[in-house]
């Protein structure tokens, strides 16, 4: 690997590929374990609502192999872990408010003994009414935060103007995280009442803040190591928390280090999920397709509390329109409290939930039509130099959307396809095809705008290698890898000379989550910046030394040059070293432009926004539900790529990811509360047979326009939208059962039984 491969655009491995591969890629789990170790299970609730009358937990203290056990009364700081709103207790203490809800803490000398120890506790409930769902806690008006709302314009006077209106309501459901590695913390207690946490967590700085509010210490007295998690999603970004807390507090009162790691089973019926939304549309549009007026209801299943509902729901307000210009709107959104586990952020965090909706209108406005929906999409999308403030007003003013998606439909033979799948569903009645185009337009930055800002700090050592800190985490998606990228090319050095290291909240403080796709962008200019003054410094070396001019020095090639001279990058730091010049520098970025008015629901809250498109093709069995992605391509906007394996990778496993979502991962509660798929065996994420044969994604090429990391755009969360085609091409292929007259009434995830329900409806309706 040369110096040049450094530069953005070159296929640089990850950094950790070949630990991996090797399997010596350390995680929480594999730290070597501290002499004196206990390892920690939970006593979780049997009941979705209730009274706790009295808890015995004797028996459980008894049992062999029991060191101690802690419930809330044991906690010395404050019972809480609730990310913004304090309503999430680490422990339940009086009531319970749903089924697998922590209440108590066994810590052994073994995982297998603690777990055979929580079952012995006998603890006796007074049964309270309990909210299972979405409609029942809108009727009740039970909501986690209070309900938002945006308008522009007068969205009633236009509805009832509009030539012709559709009317309906979608339902989609919630999504299990299912990282590879679970939810983890390793604690240890250090001298004068410190602690060091080893924990799985997008968001080390919380996790610091919330143990030491449990404990009741400094913030100064908690340092958080993360080298890398086994996946993220954003199911550790908050509730990563509950499990930091609960080891630190039984570390705290034994004395001893503590693991706390969850079995699958106990993982996803302790934590949240994707959110769920029912929506409720009115939309008015004219005889081509173009849209009016839109009025629409949004309910979201938050959970037991509010966690990050209020930005999740907010961001689904914000991506609601996607793609599309909206002129008159009317948007209510509903963060709906239910006796089940609290919701997160997950992939996208709103985003995708808001975006579907739209896509499922436009959709039906195409067939009642009798256009193809890519006719009417492209009729809606959002212009350049009007049509392009969005309902929350900011203006769009980087759309590259008709371009992209042109370029799109030319590559995939859209048109061609279109006619080969009308032809194959005329001649055959069992199997029929579905195909379609979906866009996305999606906001890149935080909802909250203190949270766009990042650090880092950059050691040059005197063998000339580089190491970087910064504020980010590593779940997989390369963000050491591009920041390692980064602070080479402002040196001018091999990528391989540059090693990041573990998040450590004593080196880089104060730090944001990793999530809202904002890792690279924040961290990377954050890199940026302090490898940039470290540069600086040694130019000014360099002149004042060798007598060159300022404007004639170059780093490049792991040398340095200007005008007639040159000197290797290591011998140059060994000069400056010499001569008392700083090796090492910190960094700092803030994303600048952004603003938020909460209540008004109006501002500019993204940098920048992305883009991109998928087409997909399917062919469904109509006696049996059952389905199979053919063929599916991709073109998606990564601005100027810092590494495009690295982005193409993030695109096509958000690909997968997201039509898993869409098509098989289903959600169950049954009549107590209790989630029944909780485990492998009862919830179908995709597997590699569930990849299309045929699977083309490009990188759109764009420049941004903003000034981001080396002009690149983010691709952690975008890209989940780009499966939309697949489930609208499941939908087309239904429609074609009644000659594409009728919308058929599919809901996500589009599961077997949901396909053949939507079937039964549709045939019952065309008869």
């Amino acid at each position: 690997m040369r110096a040049k491969e450094t530069a953005p655009g070159r296929a640089i491995p990850h950094e950790s590929a070949s630990l991996h591969v090797a399997g010596e890629a350390t995680y929480v789990d594999d730290i070597p374990e501290l002499a004196g170790t206990l390892y920690v299970a939970l006593g979780l609730s049997s009941e979705a609502h209730a009274r706790i009358r009295s808890i015995d937990l004797e028996a459980v203290q008894n049992a062999p192999g029991v060191v101690g056990v802690i419930t809330a009364a044991d906690i010395p700081g404050v019972n809480d872990c609730g990310p913004i709103i304090h309503d999430d207790p680490i422990l339940a203490d009086s009531e319970v408010q749903f089924v697998g809800q922590p209440i108590f803490a066994v810590a052994a000398n073994s995982y297998t003994a603690a777990r055979k120890a929580v079952r012995l506790a006998e603890i006796d409930y007074e049964s309270l009414p309990a909210v299972l769902d979405v409609a029942t806690g809108r009727q009740q008006q039970s909501f986690v935060i209070p309900p938002m709302h945006l308008r522009r314009g007068d969205a009633e006077q236009a509805l009832q103007s509009s030539p012709s209106r559709s009317q309906g309501a979608f339902s989609i459901g919630g999504q299990e995280q299912f990282y590879l590695e679970g939810q983890i913390s390793y604690v240890a207690p250090k001298e004068d009442g410190c602690f060091h946490l080893w924990c799985s967590t997008q968001h080390p700085t919380e996790m610091q803040q919330v143990v030491a509010h449990a404990l009741g210490i400094d913030f100064n007295q908690v340092v958080v190591e993360m080298r890398r998690m086994g996946g993220g999603f954003g199911g550790k970004e908050s509730q990563s928390a509950i499990f930091a807390c609960i080891a630190a507090v039984v570390a705290s009162k034994l004395g001893r280090p503590v693991k706390l790691r969850l079995d699958r089973d106990d993982d996803m019926t302790i934590t949240g999920k994707r959110h769920g939304f029912e929506f409720a549309y009115d939309v008015g549009y004219d005889d081509d397709g173009q849209i009016h007026a839109a009025r629409v209801d949004m309910a979201a299943q938050a959970g037991f509390s509010a966690d990050l509902s209020g930005p999740v729901v907010t961001r689904a307000v914000c991506h609601f329109d996607n793609a599309y210009y909206l002129g008159d709107v009317a948007i209510d959104a509903y963060s709906v409290r239910t006796n089940t586990q609290s919701n997160t952020a997950f992939r996208g965090f709103g985003g995708p939930q808001g975006a579907i909706a739209i896509e499922y209108i436009i959709d039906n406005i195409a067939r009642q039509l009798g256009k193809d929906p890519l006719q009417v999409r492209k009729l809606n999308f959002y212009g350049r130099d009007e049509r392009n403030v969005t309902p929350y007003g900011q203006t769009v003013s980087d759309n590259v959307i008709h371009e992209l998606v042109d370029e799109l439909e030319s590559s995939s033979d859209y048109s061609a396809r279109r006619k080969a799948v009308a032809a194959f569903n005329r001649d055959n009645e069992v199997l029929r095809k579905g195909l379609a185009l979906t866009p996305l337009k999606f906001g890149i930055s935080f909802n909250v705008v203190h949270f766009n800002q990042a650090g880092a700090l950059v050691h040059v050592y005197t063998d000339g290698s580089v190491l970087v800190n910064h504020g980010g985490t590593e779940m997989g998606q390369g963000l050491h890898t591009k920041v390692s990228q980064v602070v080479a090319l402002e040196l001018g050095i091999d990528v391989r000379r540059v090693r990041a290291t573990a998040n450590d909240t004593s080196k880089v403080a104060n730090t944001s989550a990793t999530a809202a796709s904002t890792g690279s962008d924040l961290n990377g200019k954050a890199a940026q910046d302090a490898a940039r003054q470290i540069r600086n410094r040694l130019i000014r070396f360099i002149a004042e030394e060798h007598g060159a001019n300022l404007a004639d020095i170059e780093f490049a090639g792991d040398r340095v040059s200007w005008g007639s001279g040159e000197i290797a990058f290591d011998e140059l730091v060994v000069q400056a070293y010499q001569n008392r010049v700083q090796l090492w520098s910190d960094g700092f970025y803030k994303t600048p432009g952004l603003s938020w008015d909460r209540e008004a629901m109006q501002g500019s809250p993204f940098y920048y926004f992305s883009y991109g498109a998928a087409v997909s093709e399917v062919v469904v069995d109509t006696l049996t539900g059952e389905w199979k992605l053919l063929r599916a391509d991709i073109l998606h906007d990564a601005g100027n790529s810092i590494n495009p394996v690295i982005d193409i990778g993030q695109i096509e496993g958000a690909f997968i990811q997201g039509m898993g979502w869409l098509t098989s991962e289903e959600l169950r509660w049954n009549e107590a509360g209790r989630l029944i798929t909780h485990a492998p065996s009862t919830y179908k994420i995709p597997t590699i047979t569930d990849c299309p044969q045929k699977f083309n994604t490009r990188l759109y090429q764009n420049h941004n326009v903003e000034d981001t990391i080396l002009r690149s755009k983010a691709v952690g969360e975008p890209p989940l939208l780009l499966p939309f085609s697949v489930f609208f091409a499941i939908r087309d292929a239904i429609a074609s059962l009644a000659d594409n007259r009728i919308n058929p009434p599919l809901r996500a995830p589009a599961t077997p039984e949901a396909i053949l329900d939507a079937i039964d409806a549709l045939r019952g309706e065309h008869q």
